[in-house]
């Protein structure tokens, strides 16, 4: 498979990473995370922060004795978005002897799952893929550590429903989403809660790429949602909010899936968006132990696989919870059963994850063999016009509902 320029240098970077280490420990067989990612169209977005944060968070790791002696190796290729590459990547990296993989796609996550299931190897599948994935007595091989869709979009309605007294009983909330498999994942559990709350559901598919949302916006206007939640990503934020200014709906009653970063905001315009909300997984800003270890014993050494200036983005904090709680795995893996770390014993590392919040980064996660997302909380927060401020504590509500939803899904899976 064929690397690209970015792709290259994050590889260039974690070869310093490897090389970096004492001659003894680097002699030592590494443990491999292979990122099979979008990097080249639809989700260029995220993915070069993404990356960025594995990239970095490894050559800290490998810089303190990598983890029980043995340092991580962050491959990347790229994917497109597209789910046959992405296959491709995942048996080329299986045949150099990968057993932990991430797509960060949702159309490739579902893809490479029969592969991932038959093989035995692991897939992390952290903010995207199937929601009924959380399973793990079902899906045993996949690790959606953090919040599905399904119980992100959950979260933001009984948001709306504090918002709102307590009581959804006629209130409207529309759905403006991508028309394909990422903007439609939340909607079987928005339909289920809408029969459950009694609130009116508005469904407005939007078109990709998400530039075209003129007559979403004109129907929004007609229709007077409360609310509506957004399962857009980048620019497409930038584009609804000057529909909805168009149209004269408030931003302050726009609630984004967590895909909406400071970028977003500055192309909006810091003062136009004051208001817009989003639902989010991890703590936000640089005032965090673990990026102040990376500025001052990565970057302050010249080790950093990107611009330093992504640091101060949202996802770079994403892909660093991603990636503490795989590392966490890992360590676990490591201490339990030695190493090589085989799919077998990291899959046991994982289900062995209690109260892990990588010092304050994200709520507090426990994974399980039967719940692989590890409680599945979020927030809500509001930009104020120069920072993001949260608007509740970290939650995780209707688990009840979305489990009997999962299980009911999940049981009709098969590998074929």
């Amino acid at each position: 498979m064929k690397l690209t320029t970015y792709t290259k240098h994050l590889a260039a970077v974690a070869a310093v990473g490897v090389a970096s280490m004492s001659p003894a420990l680097a002699a030592e067989d590494t443990i491999k995370f292979g990122l099979c990612y979008d990097l080249s169209k639809s989700y260029t977005f995220v993915s070069p922060q993404v990356s960025q944060a594995a990239m970095d968070l490894a050559t800290l790791v490998n810089a303190k004795g990598g983890i029980g002696g043995h340092p991580v190796e962050i491959i990347v290729q790229d994917h497109g978005n597209e789910p046959q590459r992405g296959i491709e990547c995942y048996e080329q990296l299986k045949r150099d002897g990968v057993h932990v993989f991430d797509m960060l796609s949702t159309p490739v996550s579902i893809a490479v799952l029969p592969r991932i299931t038959k093989d035995k190897n692991i897939l992390i599948q952290s903010l995207v893929g199937r929601g009924d994935a959380v399973d793990g007595s079902v899906f045993t091989q996949v690790f959606p550590v953090g919040p599905t869709y399904w119980g992100q979009v959950a979260n933001d309605v009984s948001f709306i429903k504090d918002q709102s007294g307590g009581d959804l009983s006629g209130v409207k909330i529309g759905f403006a989403y991508l028309d394909y498999p990422f903007g439609q994942e939340p909607i079987e559990i928005l339909k289920t809660l809408a029969e459950t709350e009694g609130f009116d559901l508005q469904l407005y598919p939007v078109p990709l790429p998400g530039n075209d949302q003129a007559s979403v916006w004109t129907n929004v206007r007609r229709n007077k949602p409360d609310y509506v939640i957004a399962w857009l990503l980048a620019g497409g934020h930038v584009v609804a909010a000057k529909e909805m200014q168009r149209n004269g709906f408030p931003i302050n009653r726009y609630l984004s899936v967590n895909w909406l970063n400071e970028v977003d905001i500055n192309n909006i315009g810091a003062e136009a968006a004051t208001g817009i909300m989003r639902g989010t997984n991890v703590a936000g800003g640089q005032d965090l132990p673990i990026i102040q270890e990376i500025i001052t014993e990565v970057y302050g050494n010249g080790n950093g696989a990107g611009d330093v200036n992504n640091l101060n983005d949202v996802y770079y904090n994403t892909g660093l919870a991603i990636y503490s709680s795989a590392f966490e795995a890992a360590r676990l893996a490591v201490e339990q059963n030695g190493f090589p770390v085989t799919a077998e014993s990291m899959k046991a590392g994982y289900e062995s994850i209690v109260d892990f919040d990588a010092n304050g980064l994200f709520a507090p996660i426990t994974v399980t063999a039967d719940d692989h997302g590890g409680g599945g909380k979020t927030r809500v927060e509001m930009w104020d016009g120069t920072t993001w401020v949260p608007q509740q504590d970290w939650t995780a509500a209707y688990t009840d509902l979305i489990w009997s939803v999962v299980r009911e899904s999940s049981a009709g899976f098969t590998v074929e």
